[in-house]
């Protein structure tokens, strides 16, 4: 295959033009957790760096919720790619979309056809949403993956108490205030508990013809109990919180239909005593599936890799490809498993700890590899698995060298607030966070409740409310 050569005032050229003579060109796909370890990892080494990003900045995506429920703004769990890097002198960062990779060549390709050259590649584009093949879904469902979606959410959620206050038909106006949350994981369970505490806390005393507590929160599980990944225990306990909170929890029910007016669920889903229901609803949130991203599906065409049902590329135990020892795949792209002395092969969960270690393990092997030394086998690290609820509400299962610790409620909320703070990026990020938590804990106000495009909320029908009495 012939190699293009870039024009010479392309970003290929200058990415070509940057690498130092006999330094090694690294190429990173991706800034999320696992792309920005492997960068980190690589600082002051003796390589040349380029990061390429579709985005111009690293997103903290377990507190994604959070912006779509307006308790924080964007830049409190996002910070500048460039800002990460200015101190990595051989790093070279690039805002762009990786649409190819040719493995022969060692180029990948950009959106806009521009080729970068590379001698280790290092893939961690991270996942997007699964509708399980109903993707005319996701205009009336958006997923929760990117600042982009987040907005949207949050839009949503505040038009819909401002359509209503507008609204003088009783069940049209319960329809604007019914939210579905559809998937009972983390992600579902903390955006239903927010939900239910916005409407019953954070909006008390702001509209005049509606009440916002009389607001539905329903939360939609396909399974038999939420946080499927939670030990039964804390799993049961998670539900009597939500429940506590005044969510409604459909556990066993599939979704089958979703358009402008709702969704079609099938109750007790798989047992003969199965049924349809329509939920009017003009609020719903998918956290129901999520796939690899589209760039797995096309480096495994062009390496002849395997990918799993989710669009996962499998790797070797070092978190290479087969017979391409020059590209790696870390995070939620991979399909990696857990390699222990002692122990049989496990699955890496799709958390943030296990692609934070995995760009590691990837930066290491690159650089045994210019070294000419073996690498090694990927070994995950299990920090365990939380998940909060609302106010004094969260459940917590700890790994420690004398067994798993489980625990919920207020110690496990606390719990949940350190570790968060701990894990995001920048003191300045950590600090903002805090106060805000603070100031939301006191006061129960959310300040980020500012919306972009905002068209003035008509009430289905057309029809505006009657002015409130003045007597």
């Amino acid at each position: 295959m012939q190699t293009l050569t870039p024009p010479s005032n392309s970003p290929a050229a200058a990415a070509t033009a940057d690498a130092r003579p006999g330094r090694a060109r690294v190429l990173i796909v991706g800034c999320g957790f696992g792309g920005l370890e492997a960068t980190r990892a690589l600082a002051g080494e003796n390589v040349d760096v380029t990061v390429i990003e579709k985005t111009n900045h690293h997103l903290f995506q377990p507190l994604l919720y959070q912006v779509a429920t307006a308790g924080l703004a964007a830049p409190s769990i996002a910070a500048p790619a460039r800002t990460l890097f200015r101190r990595q002198s051989n790093v070279t960062t690039l805002l762009g979309e990786v649409t190819a990779i040719d493995a022969a060549a060692r180029q990948v390709q950009l959106a806009d056809g521009e080729r970068l050259p590379y001698e280790h590649l290092i893939v961690a584009a991270g996942a997007t949403h699964s509708y399980f093949g109903n993707d005319d879904w996701a205009t009336h469902a958006p997923g929760l993956k990117t600042l982009a979606d987040a907005f949207e959410i949050r839009r949503r959620v505040l038009l819909a108490f401002e359509a209503a206050e507008r609204e003088h038909d009783a069940a049209r106006r319960q329809a604007l205030l019914r939210f579905v949350v559809i998937g009972a994981g983390p992600t579902g369970v903390e955006m239903a508990g927010t939900l239910a505490e916005i409407a019953r806390h954070t909006l008390t005393g702001e509209f005049r013809r509606i009440r916002p507590a009389d607001a539905e929160v329903l939360l939609v599980e396909g399974g038999s109990r939420v946080l499927q990944a939670m030990p039964e225990a804390l799993s049961q306990r998670a539900l009597e919180q939500l429940e506590a909170l005044g969510v409604r929890v459909r556990l066993n029910t599939r979704v089958t239909r979703i358009d402008e007016k709702g969704l079609e669920v099938t109750l007790d889903a798989g047992t003969p005593q199965a049924t349809s229901q329509f939920i009017d609803s003009r609020c719903i949130t998918w956290a129901a599936g999520v796939a690899a991203s589209p760039l797995g599906r096309l480096l495994a065409q062009a390496t002849g890799a395997e990918c799993d049902r989710a669009g996962r590329v499998k790797v070797e135990p070092d978190l290479s490809l087969a017979g391409h020892s020059d590209i790696s795949v870390v995070g939620d792209l991979a399909a990696a498993v857990s390699h222990v002395p002692g122990q049989p092969p496990q699955p890496v969960p799709g958390v943030s700890p296990g692609a934070k270690q995995m760009g590691r393990c990837a930066a290491g092997n690159v650089l045994l590899r210019i070294a000419g030394l073996p690498t090694r086998p990927f070994r995950y690290r299990d920090w365990g698995n939380l998940a909060t609820i609302g106010r004094h509400s969260a459940v917590a299962d700890v790994p420690t060298p004398f067994g798993h610790l489980r625990f919920s409620g207020s110690p496990a909320w606390l719990f949940w607030l350190f570790v968060h703070i701990f894990f995001l990026i920048g003191f300045r990020n950590r600090m903002i966070v805090l106060m805000d938590w603070a100031s939301a804990y006191w006061t129960f106000r959310r300040h980020a409740r500012v919306v972009h495009d905002v068209q003035a909320p008509q009430p289905a029908g057309g029809h505006a409310a009657p002015p409130p009495s003045q007597g």
